[in-house]
């Protein structure tokens, strides 16, 4: 079964220098598990393809029901500096919440 993130969690981003921070944080205890087995650190690589140019680090917060990813490399440099439109990432937590995941 196919379902979208924002189904199951809502989220928040902002920059951290030239790395966007991007909070997913469940509804409920079931999206968190759902969350925690799915949302991995190569699915939101893959699906910030061409955004994300360096690591992806995944911080889990069970109190919060959320995880927190720190992906590196994508914001052109930071807000004081970068061209992009996006300079601080404050976009990029409705991106992925707009991703699928493959549920079993």
């Amino acid at each position: 079964m196919k379902i979208k993130l924002f189904d199951i969690a809502h989220g928040r981003s902002g920059d951290k220098g030239d790395a966007a921070n991007v909070g997913i944080i469940a509804y409920d205890k079931k999206g968190y598990e759902i969350l925690q087995k799915y949302l991995t650190v190569d699915a939101v690589k893959k699906h910030f393809e061409g955004i994300c140019l360096g690591d992806v680090e995944r911080f889990e917060l069970p109190n919060l029901l959320a995880l927190n990813f720190l992906l590196h490399n994508t914001l052109g440099g930071g807000g004081t500096v970068s061209l992009k439109l996006d300079a601080q990432g404050k976009t990029l937590a409705a991106a992925l919440l707009r991703m699928e995941l493959e549920v079993n």
